[in-house]
């Protein structure tokens, strides 16, 4: 840990860093690769949405003896479609069938009942009709678009608009890969999904806004300096504070780890695995997006101005002019020394004796 610490402190202060903006060509490649992979999966395969947004019927056993397997089996000859069955604590089951009315949810009902041999009357049924789903829906696409105007309203504020905008499409990257992994997985998507979803799109903004601030702190006065391009202090920005990002998303991504592989693989929770996807991906996303993502397409935008062309122009130039003056130099000394010049001097010089020393002093006799 203390290496960990020495590092982040020499990227801080920039005696080492990574040109993570010279490279933003291969990164953006990399996220559209991520990107089409993701829309395919929602095109191909879709989201497998809850009955909180469907409509439906949620069937809660008393404790049986019978495992989630067989009543998967038991569900989906009753229902004729494919069904999500949980284990609850009380030893009972949670059988969530979407697509359903009234009549179907009681006839769905009895055949359970006769199945894992209960009483109907202790099979507890609750209904969710379309239009409800479909509010919830609605409400959850409302919600997610004032997210977003806020979030750029904000930044245009606090910032500029360019950094607005680099941080919209982080969100919109993350969103995309979120959503896509859970269509390519088939995990439910529920209420939980969206609160999980929210909960890492403020995560990816505060990471991305850490690098912003050092951006505009190392900005200011840019033009009056012709050491660095707008890009090289945007890498300066990305490097000062990548070892924070990366103890952030570590710290952030471990207990959510063990909420999804143990909490929902190991121990079947299964209820576990609709927040706790979302989470575990859209941190993840959210990490990658602030440094290789938003910092650079900030500094393509920004590398547009009038004024920072001019810089960079500035800046080359008088790159180009030192180098060629040290080769100027260099050559001059590989050069040796011309023929019958005068060897130089090494060592004390010796100077000579004055004519005139001791003239007009005293000599200590008498006359």
């Amino acid at each position: 840990m203390s290496k960990l610490g020495s590092i982040g402190a020499r990227l801080h202060r920039g005696e080492i860093s990574y040109d993570f903006i010279g490279h933003r060509k291969i990164w953006y490649g990399v996220s559209i690769l991520i990107t089409i992979t993701a829309i395919l999966g929602l095109a191909v395969r879709g989201l497998n949405m809850g009955i909180d947004f469907e409509g439906g019927a949620v069937f809660v056993t008393p404790k049986t003896s019978a495992s989630v397997a067989q009543a998967e089996g038991y569900a989906r000859d009753a229902a004729g479609h494919e069904v999500v069955v949980q284990k609850l604590g009380t030893g009972g089951l949670r059988i969530q069938i979407a697509g359903m009315d009234t009549a179907q949810s009681d006839e769905v009902k009895r055949e359970l009942a006769q199945d894992l041999k209960l009483d109907p009357e202790k099979i507890n049924a609750d209904l969710v009709g379309p239009s409800w789903g479909e509010q919830i829906a609605k409400k959850a696409w409302q919600g997610l678009a004032i997210f977003m105007i806020l979030v750029v309203i904000y930044l245009a504020i606090a910032f500029e608009w360019r950094m607005a905008v680099a941080a919209l499409v982080a969100l919109i990257h993350d969103i995309t890969i979120t959503a896509g992994i859970y269509a390519l997985v088939g995990f439910e998507v529920t209420p939980g999904t969206v609160i999980g979803l929210l909960t890492i799109l403020g995560y990816s903004l505060y990471d991305t806004v850490v690098v912003f601030d050092s951006l505009k702190e190392q900005t200011k006065d840019i033009t009056k300096q012709t050491r660095f391009t707008y890009s090289e202090i945007a890498n300066r920005s990305i490097n000062g504070t990548l070892v924070r990002s990366i103890n952030t998303t570590v710290v952030a991504l471990l207990p959510v780890a063990g909420l999804l592989f143990i909490g929902g693989g190991f121990l079947g929770a299964g209820t576990l695995n609709d927040i706790s996807l979302s989470l575990f991906v859209g941190l993840a996303a959210g990490a990658y997006s602030s440094i290789f993502i938003a910092t650079p397409l900030v500094a393509d935008l920004k590398e547009r101005e009038p004024q920072l062309k001019a810089l960079r122009k500035r800046v080359l130039a008088k790159r180009a002019q030192a180098a060629a003056a040290e080769e100027t130099a260099g050559a001059r000394g590989g050069a040796g020394e011309p023929e019958g010049a005068t060897p130089a001097v090494v060592g004390p010089r010796n100077q000579p004796t004055s004519r005139g020393r001791g003239r007009g002093r005293p000599s200590g006799k008498r006359p």
